[in-house]
């Protein structure tokens, strides 16, 4: 247990659970939750939802956490010591959150952009008498095609500038530039002293959301339209459950909010004591986030069946997907409620909390990778580990630049839909592959049997080894099948575009073939043992001390099963033995 001394750990463990709960709870939760659930069948929708919740959130998340705490490993370490030939999947991860990061960041800028605004009175966005409206402005919505609120013009033509289309990028929007270099100041002072750092600022990140959350509802369930807007969200309509998109989707939405596939849980479990209880924390994290999605449907929508009952609109022209409920129809509600900038500013920072807390997640899996594989060697160019943390955080901001252009609505919509959707989902079947079947499910139990002294029970191995991995499969055959050309709104990108965002997908999975070929490569014997000895646990460690050297001499091709066996689990091979 040298390692784990040497390691840096939680200052307590409770700030582990908290800093799991931040990252799976985000900005997700409030938009994307409402819209998925209206849209799949209201109430019904929660059916599949908790299904996927149980045989595939869980499950998975237990698995990340149980890895990450028994092998002390960021993502690419440990992937690379369970099975060598697929320690690209480690490395693809972390491309996957580094390029999440730097788009899902402009979440936060836009939030402070509001934040900052809402201390005006009257609100900006509350009329259409303001420099930025168009003549199709109005102060509500209304059954004209070619209108607009006061608060879409606000957002599209105040704070983005937005143009007419990706391939035109326009300007840059210097005051979302500013604000973006403030939000990496942000997430540089959460993360650069590592998890003491982090474990100081989440119990106010992780706390102040619910506090504002529980606040909204109250305010709203006395507003007139609330419950006929609840009604909405929840009304079952049970003939949805036989569309099969509706299971897909929610599938695809516990996968994507609890956040399997990311690394981020694999590098911050690498934290943990050794005797941590990780059911616990797998539980207490998935339960959270569900809870919250459910909730924050509750109070998005009291809000929108309020604007319904104001406008004369119908709520469902009104439950939009995406920016546009947090950034459009929820500031247009705050113009009429009492103290509304109060309720604005409470929102806005909320907002900014729950994407501080997913951001730093996804930035320190990249930090910890390096800091695991080249720490000697980063040592001697950053002199400390603050430096290079800042260095991270200053390529970050300028590799989101495109994002504050005048197009950079366009960049993020095309971003998230090739990485957060394609590559995540093909990523994730390939970990769970290789875990529960390259690796093994017996050797996973065996983990944790030797950290918390209890095996996982039945559910959790049969979830590991068969359903978690169809139902991945499933939801990303589905996704292929119904796959839709990147678009924002109406305007849907050109090819060229569409092409960008492909390569981007591709460069973060392309790591799963390079890395199995260097793999291949560098391992000693002929092809057949070289594959032996790539699906050997620990096969690349052993060999850079020089173990196999000697072990591969006069070795036959039959001889690998010795060296295969001799890098078993302890307790494995003792029971081998019988």
């Amino acid at each position: 247990m040298e390692e784990e001394t040497k390691r840096p750990t939680w200052g307590k463990q409770i700030e582990f659970t908290l800093a799991g709960i931040g990252y799976a709870v985000g900005v997700g939760n409030i938009w994307r939750f409402p819209y998925l659930c209206n849209r799949s069948g209201g109430g019904a929708f929660l059916v599949p939802y908790l299904i996927m919740l149980v045989f595939l959130g869980m499950p998975l998340l237990y698995m990340e956490l149980t890895l990450g705490q028994y092998l002390k490993k960021g993502p690419v370490q440990a992937m690379a010591a369970i099975c060598p030939l697929f320690k690209g999947v480690g490395v693809a991860s972390v491309a996957v959150s580094f390029i999440v990061s730097i788009y899902y960041n402009l979440i936060i800028t836009w939030s402070l952009f509001y934040l900052f605004n809402s201390f005006q009175n009257p609100l900006p966005w509350d009329g259409c008498n303001k420099t930025w409206t168009t003549e199709n402005c109005t102060s509500y919505a209304t059954n004209r095609s070619d209108s607009t609120t006061a608060s879409q013009e606000f957002f599209r033509y105040r704070m983005l500038g937005q143009t007419s289309g990706i391939e035109e990028a326009g300007q840059i929007q210097w005051q979302l530039v500013l604000i973006l270099i403030l939000s990496w100041i942000f997430i540089y002072l959460c993360i650069f002293k590592g998890v003491k750092s982090q474990g100081k600022v989440i119990y106010f990140t992780v706390a102040f959301p619910y506090v504002v959350l529980i606040a909204l509802m109250i305010n709203n369930a006395m507003l007139p339209g609330a419950l006929e807007g609840i009604k909405y969200f929840i009304i079952p309509q049970w003939d949805r459950l036989l569309d099969v998109e509706v299971w897909v989707n929610a599938a695809a939405q516990i996968f994507n909010s609890i956040g399997i596939g990311y690394g981020s849980f694999l590098a911050m479990s690498s934290y943990n004591s050794f005797n941590n209880n990780v059911l616990r924390d797998a539980l207490t994290i998935s339960i959270v986030n569900s809870l919250t999605s459910i909730f924050g449907g509750f109070v998005v929508f009291s809000a929108i069946g309020y604007m319904s009952f104001l406008q004369s609109v119908p709520i469902s022209e009104l439950a939009v997907d995406g920016p546009g409920l947090v950034f459009v129809v929820y500031p247009q509600a705050f113009v009429n409620m009492p103290v509304s900038q109060l309720w604005s500013v409470l929102f806005f920072f909320m907002m900014v909390c729950l994407g501080v807390d997913s951001e730093f997640a996804m930035v320190d899996v990249l930090v910890t990778t390096l800091m695991d594989q080249f720490n000697v060697n980063l040592m001697k160019i950053f002199k400390r580990k603050e430096i290079f943390v800042l260095f991270i955080c200053v390529i970050s901001f300028l590799l989101g630049i495109p994002c504050v252009l005048q197009s950079g609505v366009y960049v993020f919509q095309l971003m998230d839909h090739y990485t957060a959707i394609i590559s995540v989902i093909l990523l994730a079947f390939v970990e769970v592959v290789v875990v529960c079947w390259l690796y093994g499910v017996d050797k996973l139990s065996d983990h944790l049997h030797e950290m918390t002294g209890h095996r996982p029970n039945i559910a959790f191995r049969l979830c590991w080894k068969f359903i978690s991995p169809l139902l991945i499969l499933v939801i990303l055959v589905f996704v292929i099948i119904q796959f839709k050309p990147a678009h924002y709104e109406n305007v849907v990108f050109p090819s060229w575009a569409q092409g960008i965002g492909w390569a981007v997908a591709v460069a973060s999975i392309v790591w799963i073939p390079v890395c199995a070929i260097h793999t291949l490569w560098v391992l000693p014997g002929s092809l057949l043992q070289k594959l032996k000895l790539s699906v050997t646990p620990h096969a690349l460690e052993e060999m850079k001390k020089g173990a196999y050297n000697e072990k591969m001499k006069g070795l036959g091709q039959s001889d690998i099963s010795v060296i295969t066996f001799h890098n078993q689990p302890k307790k494995a091979t003792e029971e081998a033995k019988f």
